[in-house]
């Protein structure tokens, strides 16, 4: 009740400050409102830890600073560059708070598994990738965003924004926008047309002695093929359990045209790793990765580094576009957390417009932030670029923990050519049953 009471609080002030003359209309005055907001949320958190209210009041009015502290969560390559945006959020609030941070370490790809151990006992502020909302959320350790909720919507892509809602509500911050996959290819082999299409990219690799690679068996990849020919799969309402479709009708064609492109002499499935020593010696001149791999390819392929969309590949006869998952980084604030006024506010701080841009320029990671992915940086950047074409086509990554693994080994058999001669429609069965399975 005191938390719900200090949020209220905090929304309060909130709105009687912007009445007061606030501005929010551009997105580099969110930080001047978050300032504005942080008074707002001292208020809250006073009344959070103190069943007497006289504590806001003079936090207000100067007389009384309080002492609040806060865990933040982050992957460990960000360490630095997340310490100093705290620290940077701190000083812009010294005046009215006494506000203590402390900085752990927690990727985002595991923070899901470790929160859900002891939501409790978790940090007041962590990323996390997004197909971890469902679960969060369906166990209760995320809060809503109430503090400024529609000018961090409005600041951010719409894809972005619907990754971190629940039941048509905010419950993270965007961070990042470029968790997904395109084409990388050398373009001394390849022009602007050859890569539009699979089958044309595969025969100018062959004549040259070389290949273009994907990792067809793994899960989030093979994704693109079946996604692209209209069929689907996803997590269910209950946050655990996936559907699936693959089995239907059109699902043995996408897996003869998979069969198809892996018996192709200018194609190889190959991991991410084996991609990268691909590249540096010369035998991989195209290849679908992200944007993590960037840097590696531009250094290897020089003033013929390029990137595109996916291509579309031959089904049935036909072309098909190829689809991905898209997928972001977000910051959720703990549901239990003593000071939720306070996380919330740095949630927004740290995922705000100026340090997307820095993460951009220290970390290579895509802004979700609209005004920060339209910065000429960002538009140059050829990895950014392909991302941002290829999200018309891709599918946001919203999957239980059942999918992965029988899409692997789909994908194994695909590529090895489903040596044992095992029927499609078996093989598709089998993958159906092993993904939709139920969780105990």
């Amino acid at each position: 009740m005191k938390k719900t009471l200090a949020i209220l609080l905090a929304l309060a002030l909130c709105l009687s400050l912007a009445a007061c003359g606030t501005d929010s209309g551009s997105s580099s005055n969110s930080s001047s409102n978050t300032d504005n907001s942080s008074s707002s949320s001292s208020n809250t958190d006073n009344s959070s830890s103190s069943s007497s209210t006289d504590n806001s009041s003079s936090a207000d009015s100067g007389t009384d600073i309080e002492n609040v502290s806060l865990i933040v969560w982050g992957g460990e390559e960000d360490q630095v560059m997340l310490r100093s945006m705290v620290d940077a959020f701190i000083d812009a609030n010294k005046d009215r708070v006494n506000l203590t941070v402390e900085i752990g370490v927690e990727s985002e790809s595991t923070a899901k598994d470790t929160i859900l151990k002891d939501i409790e006992a978790a940090a007041d502020v962590f990323a996390f990738a997004n197909d971890q909302i469902a679960e969060l959320y369906a166990a209760g350790a995320l809060q809503e965003i109430v503090i400024n909720t529609e000018e961090v919507k409005a600041a951010n892509n719409a894809s972005a924004v619907a990754a971190a809602t629940m039941d048509g509500k905010l419950y993270a911050y965007p961070m990042t926008a470029d968790n997904g996959y395109f084409m990388f290819y050398d373009a001394s082999y390849f022009t602007e047309d050859d890569v539009k299409s699979l089958d044309r990219m595969m025969e100018v690799a062959a004549a040259a002695g070389k290949q273009i690679t994907m990792e067809m068996d793994g899960g989030w990849y093979n994704y693109s093929f079946f996604k692209g020919a209209g069929l689907d799969v996803g997590l269910n309402d209950d946050g655990k359990t996936n559907f699936c479709n693959w089995n239907g009708p059109g699902g043995t064609t996408v897996v003869q045209a998979m069969l198809d492109i892996a018996a192709n002499p200018g194609f190889v499935s190959l991991k991410d790793g084996a991609f990268v020593t691909g590249v540096k010696d010369g035998s991989i001149i195209a290849g679908v990765n992200g944007t993590w791999n960037a840097g590696v390819a531009a250094e290897q392929w020089g003033d013929n580094y390029a990137a595109s969309k996916l291509p579309t590949y031959t089904l049935g006869g036909n072309q098909a576009q190829m689809s991905s998952f898209s997928g972001y980084k977000l910051v959720g604030v703990n549901a239990f957390s003593e000071n939720a006024g306070w996380a919330m506010l740095l949630g927004e701080w740290i995922t705000n417009y100026e340090n997307q841009v820095r993460r951009f320029n220290e970390r290579n990671q895509g802004p979700s932030n609209i005004e920060a992915s339209k910065s000429e940086a960002v538009l140059a950047d050829p990895a950014q670029a392909a991302f941002a074409a290829q999200l018309q086509y891709a599918g946001l990554q919203l999957i239980g923990g059942n999918y992965w693994s029988p899409a692997e080994t789909l994908g194994r058999i695909i590529a090895d050519g489903n040596p044992d001669g095992i029927d499609l429609q078996t093989l598709l069965d089998n993958a159906v049953i092993g993904i939709t399975a139920s969780v105990d």
